[in-house]
């Protein structure tokens, strides 16, 4: 039984968890981290090959949610469009979590 439950939960798509709750920083992690690492300073192997800006940083932070929603949606250089795999509830919890990241 516990093997099912967990062969469930790995198939749950983003988009599912989103709306189960749009828990920001779990989608962050689960999408975002990878590059941008846990705490969005790109102190990360990838992050570090790609330059990647701390997310925490004024440059990022001064840029506006619908800035922000696009790059997310869209993607931007290296970064992947994640239009597909969030939705609305989804893109909105994962900005405000980056917005939690202020300096």
């Amino acid at each position: 039984m516990r093997r099912f439950f967990v062969a469930i939960l790995l198939a749950t798509p983003v988009v599912a968890m989103a709306d189960a709750g749009a828990d920001g920083a779990a989608i962050f992690k689960q999408n975002c981290a990878i590059c941008h690492g846990a705490d969005g300073k790109g102190h990360t192997p990838v992050g570090r090959s790609l330059k990647l800006k701390d997310l925490a940083s004024r440059d990022v932070q001064k840029k506006s949610n619908a800035d922000l929603r696009k790059i997310i949606s869209d993607g931007k250089a290296a970064m992947p469009p994640f239009k597909d795999k969030l939705d609305e509830p989804g893109l909105d919890a994962v900005i405000a979590f980056i917005r939690s990241l202020k300096e």
